[in-house]
């Protein structure tokens, strides 16, 4: 096994940087990672840096089919090795076979979810990038296969930092144009009791097929981000602060933002309301600047650039000599990839429809 690891590692990590396409590049990780660590299933799934919420997946029909029982686990119950707290283990790598110790029926999503379903052992990765959470890889083997192994977990581990970074880089990279949406009010859909379709209007009509469309999706599924905004929203206590959004990138478009929250009525369950609207500045402007790695200080001359400040202005509000802003300056440019203030700024309003 060890032998065979090493050529494909090497090929995973040429892949990364030679694929522009999300979807392209997680189906062939995919098909790659299944030469040196064989599984039955997978799911790569993109999620929002901040909410830790889907932005699409790629995943396999057999998972697809119970992947909203997954959602239940990782959002409404309690269970072995949630993906919130892989996202801030030292070792953002677990299988379910070595946290119950060989014992899977101890885990109630085992019981309940995978065995029914033909699966046995589950491997899970939060894909982390010097602190910031991209992505999650889930691969699964079915009943009577062996467990996955410290030594394919390791590999898997050794590989996360890459992907992640992979995966910053394609999800939220800008596009070359934008298409501006000339509706004004927001898409609008009403869920009932296990997420089925009340009423819409037709702007979420449009976001939706546009979501299915690059998901390959009939429209007959909801949208993975729809989803797992909804099992956060369902997971919030009353009156408590909700973070059941996600900012998601379509390509051609600009980011759109999906929040879920509950509606509460004369019906004893809870119904479910979903926004589709695009992004606005502050949330362009947080996914351009994690997408870039900018610094703290690189963020916040950032956003006080957009709102007009000169190099004068930026220093005294900062408190830093104006060499110190040109410097930061200089450095957010080598890593927005332009060349000055005023191409920034025409990227910004251009591309990404910062307003």
């Amino acid at each position: 096994m060890h032998a065979k690891m090493e050529p494909v590692k090497a090929e995973l990590l040429r892949l990364s940087e030679s694929t522009d396409c999300s979807y392209v590049y997680r189906r062939a990780l995919v098909k790659l990672l299944r030469q040196v660590v064989p599984f039955d299933a997978a799911c790569c799934t993109t999620v929002d840096p901040e909410t830790l919420l889907s932005t699409g997946s790629v995943t396999d029909e057999d998972v697809e089919i119970i992947h909203d029982r997954l959602f239940e686990y990782d959002y409404l119950r309690t269970d072995y090795i949630p993906y919130r707290e892989l996202v801030q283990a030292v070792d953002s790598t677990a299988t379910l076979s070595g946290a119950t110790e060989g014992e899977l029926t101890r885990s109630a999503r085992y019981r309940n979810v995978l065995s029914p379903a033909g699966f046995s052992d589950e491997l899970r990765a939060a894909l982390n990038y010097k602190g910031v959470c991209w992505g999650y890889l889930t691969l699964f083997r079915r009943v009577g296969h062996p467990s996955f192994s410290e030594e394919e977990r390791v590999f898997i581990s050794s590989l996360a930092p890459a992907i992640a970074l992979r995966l910053r880089e394609s999800g939220f990279a800008a596009p070359a144009e934008i298409e501006l949406e000339p509706e004004l009010e927001p898409g609008i859909l009403v869920l009932g009791e296990s997420l089925v379709t009340l009423s819409t209007n037709a702007i979420a009509d449009r976001w939706l097929s546009r979501l299915r469309e690059r998901e390959g999706i009939d429209d007959t599924v909801l949208p993975r981000p729809v989803r797992t905004a909804c099992f956060r929203a369902l997971s919030a206590l009353p009156d408590a602060p909700s973070s059941a959004k996600t900012c998601v990138r379509i390509p051609g478009y600009r980011y759109l933002t999906i929040r879920a929250s509950k509606l509460y009525g004369l019906e004893d369950s809870p119904r479910l309301g979903v926004t589709f609207e695009p992004a606005g500045s502050a949330d362009t402007l947080r996914l351009m600047a994690e997408t870039c790695g900018l610094s703290e200080r690189e963020k916040q001359i950032l956003d006080a650039l957009v709102r007009g400040m000169s190099t004068k202005e930026l220093a005294l509000s900062f408190h830093i000599s104006a060499y110190t802003v040109q410097d930061h300056l200089k450095s957010i440019f080598v890593k927005t990839k332009v060349s000055s203030r005023r191409e920034l700024v025409w990227r910004l309003f251009s591309r990404l429809g910062v307003v």
